[in-house]
This record gives structure tokens, C-alpha cells and sequence, in this order.
């Protein structure tokens, strides 16, 4: 089975629903979680909040906190978690922000990515470097480790 398969799978045993909020990676995850058939008992909705301006009109991330943090920061990936459980029918949420190149800063590098993940129980956060391995690969790996990031949530 898939990661995306055992993900939806522990879902199921949890009776949990899934939301993603992703800006880096543009829906992948969302995509791979419902590229696998059946998965709309477990997949509740993603949404894509690319601009910061969606992120607040979306997610309900606070302008203080962007300005403040930047979107790649593990406040705004809290807040954009924490947005999605609010505002759909999911148990659990994933959030993803990052740089996923080419570009990037001295303060904020190419291949670094902010995660968010939030249920009943709170909003746990982290960085990765991914460093600069090209955006197809920041976004590739970045998919994975939101995936293995709900699979341990899930099995805890």
C-alpha cells in the first residue's frame, strides 16, 4: 500500500477526517491523499492559500502575525492548522509553508518548510530543511513528511 493508502487507512480505524491547508505545495497533498480511490470518507476538503491574503481570508491567519513572523514561520503553520480545523469537518488537520525555490533568504533558505498539525488535542509544529534540491523536490519530500506527519498523529 501507498503512504497516501496507509494514511487513509489509520484514518478510517480513527474514524478521523482530513483537511490540508497548503501554500508551497499547492494541493499536492490533498492530491495524493484522494488520488487513491475511496478516499472521500477520510479526505473532508484542502484548501490552497497560496497569498498571504488567502491565508487570512481563508484560514483566518492574523496580518499581525505575517508581518510580524513571515509566512514561512511555524506561527503562521499553527495558525493555518488550526484555521482549517475550524472551518471544515475535519478531526485533523495538516499545514504546509515554505520556500520551496528557487530563491530563498540568509533568514529563510530555500527548502525550508514550516508544518502545522492540528486536532482536538492541539497544534504541534515544525521546521525542515530540505535545503536547495530544487522546487520539485521541496515540494516532493514535503508531501511525504505531511504524510508521515498525519500517520504518526494518527497512531499515537
Amino acid at each position: 500500500m501507498s503512504l497516501a493508502g496507509d494514511v487513509l487507512a489509520a484514518a478510517r480505524a480513527r474514524r478521523a477526517r482530513i483537511a490540508t491547508a497548503e501554500s508551497c505545495t499547492g494541493g499536492l497533498i490533498a492530491g495524493a491523499l484522494t488520488e487513491v480511490a475511496g478516499s472521500s470518507d477520510v479526505v473532508d476538503r484542502g484548501f490552497v492559500t497560496y497569498s498571504n491574503a488567502a491565508k487570512q481570508q481563508m484560514l483566518g491567519v492574523g496580518a499581525d502575525t505575517l508581518q510580524a513572523q513571515g509566512a514561512v514561520s511555524e506561527a503562521v503553520a499553527a495558525q493555518m492548522a488550526l484555521g482549517a480545523l475550524s472551518r471544515s469537518e475535519a478531526t485533523l488537520t495538516i499545514a504546509v509553508t515554505g520556500i520551496a525555490g528557487p530563491g530563498g533568504s540568509e533568514h529563510k533558505p530555500e527548502g525550508r518548510v514550516c508544518f502545522g498539525i492540528a486536532d482536538a488535542f492541539g497544534v504541534r509544529t515544525e521546521t525542515v530543511e530540505f535545503g536547495a534540491i530544487g522546487r520539485g523536490q521541496v515540494r516532493a519530500a514535503t508531501v511525504d513528511h505531511a504524510l508521515n506527519l498525519i500517520l504518526a498523529r494518527l497512531r499515537a
